[in-house]
């Protein structure tokens, strides 16, 4: 089995901490394929750690938690949910270093760590957290089954930081049919927008794996793992796991996702919403403040990402990775990482039709109309800036 420093962070799929409060047992989703288990355990074989670690944070000197509490009616809890992904630095980061807790106020911060989109919508669903760090396209989904009753978009977090790597004899889109490539998860942003593309390259995909290009959901560790083991000749990832396959396992990029975005849905060539941040619509309904508290801090982490040097914030991302997802990452995957990101709370809502389109085109979702998907009448209120929904919602 390989070592952490080898394989890096696990990103596992329902890990589970709490910030500045008791520890408590989370509230298992039905369905999840991973359990939410106490303590490292790692699998053999496959290269997978499933984490989980309980720790407290106190309000700072000289500051009461009641003081630092929003006014209005904050919750008691907020259940907060992101991967262990370079394009989710904001949560990483948010969490590691204290903004969304210090804006929480007394509010405790529970914190539930996912493989992809799909699961931590699940677990929404479920009840077992509140809001998340997640990819457009579940939430899209999610948004359509429940006829806008689920979910609402109130931030961005992340653009951009999403390759199709392959094998290096892999030269152009002719030479994949007959072969296998994997997704982060079935439906999850990164597998839509890989079947979107093959379409465009008039190859047919199957959402239970046939096709003229077989493609298999697999955890990201285990991407990893089969690709070195040849039993994989691509994949659609996010960061940091394109860099790892390009730098460790020897795969090139084919595809360079921000190549297909010319800025005419976006307003900023190259740029796709990669990572957003979206609640559980009732919990906002019942605890606006808590809301606000929580883009507060997002807002905080996007701002010192952006401005931090570049020493620091690798050093930040790493630690946050070690913490979440059970290892750190090498200097020069962090750095290529980076430089394939752009962080922002501006959630690029004029993509989202385009968005659903693919996901209907790739079978995973219906269609719809998503008008009220967006809230960004609270962010537009914290950052000042008029942020727009594109006509899907509240700005």
């Amino acid at each position: 089995m390989a070592t952490p420093q080898d394989n890096g962070p696990q990103n596992p799929q329902g890990s589970t901490r709490i910030v500045a409060g008791q520890s408590a047992t989370p509230k298992r989703p039905l369905g999840l394929k991973v359990g939410f288990v106490a303590g490292i355990l790692a699998l053999a074989g496959g290269g997978i750690v499933v984490a989980s670690a309980v720790s407290a944070n106190s309000p700072s000197a000289g500051t009461s938690a009641e003081a630092a509490a929003p006014a209005g009616n904050p919750a008691a809890e907020l259940k907060l949910g992101y991967f262990g992904n370079v394009t989710h630095a904001p949560a990483l980061v948010g969490v590691s270093k204290g903004f969304i807790a210090d804006e929480l106020g007394s509010t405790k911060l529970s914190t539930q760590v996912f493989n992809a989109g799909p699961a931590a919508i699940e677990a929404l669903n479920a009840g077992a957290i509140d809001a998340t760090y997640i990819g457009p396209n579940p939430a899209i989904n999610s948004f359509v089954k429940s006829q806008g009753e689920s979910v609402s978009v109130i931030a961005g977090a992340a653009a951009g930081g999403a390759q199709l790597v392959v094998r290096p004899d892999i030269t152009s889109a002719a030479d994949l049919k007959g072969k296998t490539l994997a997704s982060p998860q079935l439906g999850g942003t990164q597998d839509v927008a890989l079947r979107a593309w093959l379409s465009t390259q008039g190859y047919k995909t199957k959402v239970d794996g046939s096709g003229d290009v077989a493609i298999n959901p697999t955890e990201n560790a285990q991407t990893l793992k089969l690709f070195q083991d040849g039993k994989l000749d691509g994949a659609w990832l996010p960061e940091p796991w394109a860099s790892r396959l390009v730098l460790q396992a020897g795969a090139k990029v084919l595809v360079d996702e921000k190549d297909l975005w010319d800025g005419s849905l976006s307003g900023k060539p190259g740029e796709f919403p990669t990572t957003i941040l979206i609640v559980n619509k009732k919990f906002a309904a019942d605890h606006p403040d808590t809301v606000k508290a929580l883009i507060k801090g997002n807002a905080k982490s996007v701002d010192w990402l952006n401005t931090a040097p570049a020493d620091e914030k690798t050093s930040a991302i790493n630690a946050a990775l070690k913490d979440a997802a059970g290892a750190e990452l090498k200097p020069d995957v962090i750095e290529r990482s980076l430089k394939n990101i752009v962080f922002t709370v501006d959630p690029l809502a004029g993509t989202y039709k385009k968005l659903l389109q693919d996901g209907v085109d790739a079978g995973t979702t219906k269609q719809a109309d998503i008008n009220g998907i967006f809230d960004l009448t609270a962010l537009n209120e914290v950052t000042g800036k008029k942020t727009s929904a594109a006509g899907l919602g509240n700005e």
